[in-house]
C-alpha cells in the first residue's frame, strides 16, 4: 500500500530512530490517524491511578489531536504484586483504546519476554521508550507543532491542560516548556506537612536561581515536561537514568533551547510516599514521615548572593583569562574560589578559549561548562564550606527580601503552625 503524506516520517527522524537505544518496543494503538500532541506516561503498578488520570484528561479539548501513550513496565525480578497490577492495567488500556472516545496507546514493557532490562530498567528508560516511539505517530503533513508531553500515572491535570499546551506552542512557536505544578495537600496533618516542606524546598531553590539570574532557573518535574519533536531529537532524546531523569533532561535542554513556563494550566502530582525512585516526592515524603532528618532547613540565601556575583562576572560579554576569573572569584568568596579550583576551572577555561572561534561560541561554552548540575554542586559546596543550611522560614523570608517580595508573617516559633506554613507555600507558588 502506498504511504500518504501523513505516514511519511522525516529523514532526520528516521535517522534518530535508527540509532536510538530504547529497545525493541512499539506502540499498540487502535487509532489510524496521526497526532499533534502525544502524552507519554510511564506506569508501574498504577492500575487505579491511571483511571483518575484518564478521567481528568477526558475533560480536555483537542482530544482528537492527542494520543496518550502508557508505557506499562516492570523488571523480570519485579514482585508478582507489581506484575499482576500491570496485567490488569494492560487489559484496561486495551479496552479504553478500543472504545475510541479518547486516543489511548500502550507499550507493553511488562509481559514475559518484554520486561525492562535489569541494569537500565526504570522511569528514565520507560519515558525514553515512550518518547522515542511517539515520533512515529505525529502528523508530519500538518503545519502545527508536534509536541511530546510527559506525565506521571499518579497525577491529574486541569481541564485546559491539552488546549493550553497546543495553543501556546503554536502561537508562541515554543520549542520547550513546562507547566505549573501544585501538589494537592493531603488530609492527614503529617502528610500535609511533608508535602508543604518538600514543595517549599523545590520552589525556594528555583527562586534562588532566579535571583542569581541563572539560565537554569527552571523546575525539573517529570510530569511537567513539554518539548517539540525537533528539539527532542536535537538533544539526543531522553536519558535512561533510573531516577533524576527529569532533572538531567531539562538541564541538557536548557543548554540548547529556551524553556518557557506555561503558567495557565496546572499538573497535580501525587503526594504519596513511594518506593518507585530513590529520590523525588515519594522519597521525600517517606523521609519526612520517618523523622530521620531535620527537614525544616534550606540552603543559606548567602549562597545565592555568591552565585549571583559569580554569574554577573562569568556570564558577561567579557572573556577574561582563567587567572583573572579566579582572582575575581576569590574576591567574591574563598569557598567559590576553592570550588572552581577543585573543578579544574583553569584547565577547562583555557581549553574553551583555545577551541572557540567567536564570542558567540565562548558564551555558549560558558553555559555548557557552568551548567545546572555544576550550579547545584556549587550551592552544595557552599553549604558544606561556610554557609550551612538555615531554618526554612528564616531562609525563605530573607530570599523574599532579596527579591523585593512583600510578604511578612509574624511567628513566635522557628517552625510556624501549619496554617502559616501554607501561607509561605502559597506565596512561593505565586512567584516561582
Amino acid at each position: 500500500m502506498k504511504k500518504n503524506k501523513t505516514d511519511e516520517i522525516p529523514e532526520f527522524v528516521e535517522k534518530y530512530l535508527s540509532t536510538k537505544t530504547s529497545g525493541d518496543y512499539s506502540i499498540e494503538c487502535k487509532c489510524e490517524k496521526k497526532f499533534d500532541l502525544i502524552i507519554v506516561v510511564p506506569a508501574i503498578q498504577e492500575f487505579e491511578n491511571v483511571k483518575n488520570l484518564l478521567t481528568s484528561l477526558k475533560t480536555n479539548k483537542y482530544l482528537n489531536k492527542t494520543l496518550i501513550v502508557f508505557v506499562v513496565n516492570n523488571l523480570k525480578s519485579s514482585s508478582e504484586e507489581v506484575k499482576n497490577d500491570n496485567r490488569k492495567l494492560l487489559k484496561y488500556l486495551r479496552i479504553e483504546s478500543a472504545k475510541g472516545d479518547i486516543n489511548v496507546g500502550l507499550i507493553d514493557a511488562s509481559s514475559p519476554g518484554k520486561e525492562l532490562p535489569a541494569k537500565t530498567g526504570g522511569v528514565g528508560l520507560a519515558r525514553k521508550i515512550g518518547m522515542d516511539n511517539s515520533l512515529k505517530f505525529f502528523d508530519y503533513s500538518s503545519a502545527n507543532k508536534k509536541i511530546i508531553a510527559c506525565l506521571d500515572a499518579d497525577c491529574v491535570v486541569d481541564k485546559n491542560y491539552i488546549s493550553e499546551i497546543i495553543d501556546k506552542f503554536n502561537s508562541g512557536k515554543l520549542l520547550a516548556a513546562y507547566t505549573c505544578f501544585e501538589h494537592p495537600l493531603p488530609e492527614k496533618t503529617e502528610n500535609k506537612k511533608a508535602i508543604i516542606n518538600y514543595e517549599i524546598f523545590l520552589r525556594y531553590y528555583v527562586l534562588g536561581l532566579k535571583y542569581a539570574r541563572s539560565p537554569f532557573a527552571i523546575h525539573t518535574i517529570g510530569s511537567t515536561i513539554l518539548i517539540d519533536y525537533e528539539s527532542y531529537i536535537k538533544v539526543g532524546g531522553m536519558n535512561t537514568r533510573k531516577a533524576g531523569e527529569d532533572f538531567y533532561f531539562m538541564e541538557k535542554l536548557a543548554k540548547t533551547v529556551k524553556i518557557i513556563e506555561i503558567d495557565t494550566t496546572t499538573v497535580y502530582p501525587s503526594t504519596r510516599s513511594s518506593w518507585r525512585v530513590p529520590f523525588g516526592t515519594g522519597q521525600r515524603v517517606r523521609r519526612f514521615l520517618s523523622h530521620e532528618h531535620e527537614e525544616y532547613l534550606l540552603y543559606s540565601p548567602k549562597s545565592f548572593k555568591i552565585l549571583k556575583k559569580w554569574l554577573s562576572i562569568f556570564n558577561s560579554e567579557q572573556a577574561l583569562s582563567s587567572q583573572e576569573y579566579l582572582i575575581k572569584a576569590g574576591r567574591i568568596d574563598k569557598a567559590l574560589y576553592e570550588f572552581l579550583k577543585l573543578n579544574q576551572f583553569s584547565k577547562n577555561w583555557d581549553t574553551i578559549i583555545r577551541n572557540s572561534k567567536s564570542r558567540g561560541q565562548i558564551q555558549l561554552q560558558k553555559k555548557l561548562w557552568f551548567d545546572g548540575f555544576k550550579t547545584l554542586k556549587l550551592i552544595n559546596y557552599l553549604r558544606d564550606n561556610g554557609y550551612p543550611d538555615e531554618n526554612m522560614f528564616d531562609a525563605v523570608g530573607e530570599l523574599f527580601d532579596m527579591t523585593n517580595v512583600k510578604f511578612k508573617i509574624e511567628r513566635k516559633n522557628p517552625i510556624p503552625a501549619i496554617e502559616k506554613q501554607i501561607k509561605f507555600l502559597e506565596k512561593l507558588r505565586e512567584i516561582s
